[in-house]
């Protein structure tokens, strides 16, 4: 039998190639997204339906998800919308913090609610949820965005223990940097002119011979495939070069290691 997908934040980077890949393997795909009027590649495949959803909208949430589940039957979730919001904390306005939570920690767990009466009652389904490196560990200038990964880690976690005994699996996928648009559309940032030295160091990360040596979003997206299809009870997926070795530093030396390895990195 066809299986089908539902993907939120589907329009770039990640989540339409995790979405052309799903396509090309003969699932049906549930691609959703906040400006579907605008989507012009994946309306070419029969088997890829868009749909309209801005996930830090809860209403909004369970009325789609309420009318997809009328139509449609769904054997995987993938929690992928979401945008980095970086800067110095100083720097931030509440409105901004504010959806940084609403978009990359709520938009999860109300998704997530939204879809576990059906697949408790179906006694199986997937949900796959993109974290980070910076939702294992923390680096200057992502102390908002960090939190919120660091909190979906935590919230996926939790959520794999309750749904277990339904044949539920929660499961994360923990990408490093990738070669798309989320060091441009998919960023949101401000500065501190007391925090000028360490957002240069930072910035480095982003230049364009560091995002050349990134993944490329069509191995991530692999590695959510075999999340979705691997049949396995593992929980955390690490994906890409740099977040392995960064996860393999923190399980061999210990965080306590690792903290004091980077703070001395950004001490002036």
């Amino acid at each position: 039998m066809q299986k089908t997908i539902f993907i939120t934040g589907a329009s770039s980077g990640l989540g339409k190639t995790a979405a052309k890949l799903f396509h090309s393997k003969g699932w049906n795909v549930i691609a959703t997204m906040r400006n579907p009027e605008r989507e012009t590649e994946l309306r070419q495949f029969a088997n890829i339906k868009l749909f309209r959803l801005d996930v830090s909208e809860k209403d909004e949430i369970e009325n789609m998800i309420s009318e997809i589940l009328e139509n449609h039957t769904i054997d995987v979730v993938l929690n992928n919308a979401g945008y980095g919001l970086i800067g110095p904390l100083e720097a931030f306005s509440d409105e901004q913090m504010q959806k940084q939570i609403d978009t990359n920690v709520m938009g999860v767990i109300r998704v997530t609610k939204a879809f576990t009466p059906y697949f408790r009652l179906k006694n199986q389904g997937v949900f796959i949820n993109i974290t980070s490196t910076f939702g294992f560990m923390g680096f200057p200038t992502c102390s908002v965005y960090s939190a919120a990964k660091f909190a979906v880690d935590g919230f996926s976690e939790c959520m794999a223990y309750e749904l277990a005994q339904f044949n539920i699996k929660v499961k994360v996928v923990a990408p490093g940097g990738i070669q798309t648009d989320f060091a441009g559309r998919s960023i949101d940032g401000a500065s501190h002119d007391s925090y000028q030295k360490i957002i240069s160091k930072v910035q480095q990360g982003y230049s364009p011979e560091q995002i050349a040596k990134y993944s490329k979003p069509e191995d991530i997206a692999q590695v959510i495939f075999e999340a979705a299809t691997d049949g396995e009870n593992q929980f955390r997926y690490i994906a890409g070069k740099d977040a392995r070795e960064l996860y393999n530093e923190r399980l061999t030396c210990g965080a306590e290691k690792q903290v004091q390895k980077i703070r001395s990195e950004f001490v002036f």
